[in-house]
């Protein structure tokens, strides 16, 4: 069938069979479509939604796109961790040498920002020298001797994927479930896992605001992942503050050298961490439950044993042997760092989190366009945490910036995504469900 009568069949909201995914996916991978059909299919997606069966043929279509790694010779569990997609939320950088580091192998192939929401790979490479695009010898031989790698899609692994994933950034089509379940899984199901941990985002700095919404999701992950073969569990997780106190790329690579070093300790991030470590411990066989698998984690936190998984990876994939001892020496600094100031005194009880990830974009630490640059410097560091009492002029976080001009800018628009009240609210539990 010609593509656009699938696209069209899709926009009228039809059901589309497995042979008609297969097909527009292989004319995705061999470049026989034009970047406005692909958006057109996306969007057709995104306002029309699809079946489970539609999902799971997208699902195997886009893994089946490229090469499929295998572990064999690991040696231990296959493990890895994904996000739906947050402000902040920098958790794989220190979750990943924290599993490696309680004896797991974890192949991470992460992604680049998605419309608000900041990217795994935008941080690693504010880091000189990290290679986010090693070849699979490589790859394999850096989670061989490091216990861990974070890199990105190579050209032959879910390549469908790594096409619709750019245009999806740049078309609106990012909040679509079925194309979500697609992108995650594809790539992990080619990552050759053993078992996979969803951490699904809900609130307004996530893709889903609606806890319905992110429920169903992580329902259908789970769901299409086990069907698939690949052991998965999701837990939902709230998502209405920044999750780090920083945001932006280079700012939350300081804020996970800190965590690693242990300079900070017993923050909302931390907490999500050592509870996600668990899951993957558990659910790998590792741990008998998740209070022994926590308490492993935080050991190999406290003990440096994390941070020394984290540093040989950075090292072995290009990046300076001395980060962790130096950091200062290789991470740039924007030219212009500001305080916010409170406006007045009272509690910080509501944030536009969104609102925070597009005022990073407006800096310039995020794209408008694929082939746009990245300024990794800019961003806001030390944000005060909701439920915080703060007094008048106090700042509640630094904007980091180009200029002046810039960080004003900014300064105003993140002091409009905050709400200040007289009297403090309840903050909603960090996890609020688990499936699988």
């Amino acid at each position: 069938m010609l593509p656009q009568e699938i696209i069209r069949r899709k926009r009228d909201g039809e059901e589309l069979s497995a042979g008609e995914i297969e097909g527009f996916i292989a004319a995705i991978t061999s470049g026989g479509l034009s970047e406005a059909q692909i958006g057109a299919f996306a969007m057709a997606v995104r306002l029309k939604g699809m079946s489970r069966t539609e999902t799971v043929a997208l699902t195997l279509a886009m893994a089946e796109s490229g090469d499929r790694l295998q572990w064999n010779d690991a040696g231990r569990p296959v493990a890895d961790k994904h996000s739906t997609g947050g402000v902040g939320d920098n958790v794989s950088l220190m979750l990943a040498p924290i599993a490696a580091a309680c004896g797991l192998a974890v192949p991470m192939i992460s992604g680049r920002g998605l419309g608000h929401t900041g990217g795994t790979l935008d941080k690693l490479e504010s880091i000189p020298g990290y290679s986010i695009a090693p070849d699979h010898a490589k790859f394999r031989a850096v989670v061989r001797q490091a216990g861990c790698a974070i890199v990105g899609q190579t050209a032959s692994l879910a390549p469908a994927d790594r096409t619709l994933y750019a245009i999806r950034d740049v078309t609106a089509t990012v909040d679509s479930p079925p194309l979500i379940t697609a992108s995650i899984l594809s790539k992990k199901l080619a990552a050759g896992l053993d078992s996979l941990v969803l951490d699904v985002k809900v609130g307004s700095g996530a893709f889903m605001g609606d806890r319905t919404e992110a429920m169903h999701l992580a329902g259908a992950l789970v769901e299409v992942a086990n069907g698939a073969g690949l052991k998965t569990s999701a837990l939902v997780t709230d998502m209405n503050e920044p999750l780090a106190d920083a945001a932006g790329n280079t700012l939350e690579v300081i804020h996970c050298l800190d965590v690693l070093t242990r300079k900070k300790a017993g923050t909302r991030s931390e907490e999500l961490i050592l509870t996600l470590a668990a899951e993957m411990l558990v659910q790998a066989g590792l741990s008998a439950s998740l209070e022994e698998a926590r308490t492993a984690a935080l050991k190999a936190l406290d003990r440096g044993d994390a941070a020394e998984h984290f540093a040989k990876m950075v090292f072995l994939l290009g990046g300076p042997s001395d980060l962790l001892e130096r950091p200062s020496a290789y991470l740039a600094v924007a030219p212009t760092i500001k305080p916010i100031l409170a406006p007045y005194q009272g509690y910080l009880t509501s944030c536009d989190a969104r609102a925070v990830g597009m005022a990073v974009i407006e800096l310039g630490g995020g794209r408008r366009q694929p082939s746009d640059r990245i300024d990794h410097t800019v961003g806001f560091s030390a944000l005060c945490p909701l439920g915080s009492h703060v007094e008048e002029n106090q700042p509640i976080a630094f904007v980091h910036a180009a200029d002046d001009i810039q960080a004003e800018r900014a300064a105003k628009a993140f002091l409009e995504a905050y709400t200040i009240d007289q009297a403090p609210e309840d903050r909603p539990p960090l996890v609020l469900a688990r499936l699988g």
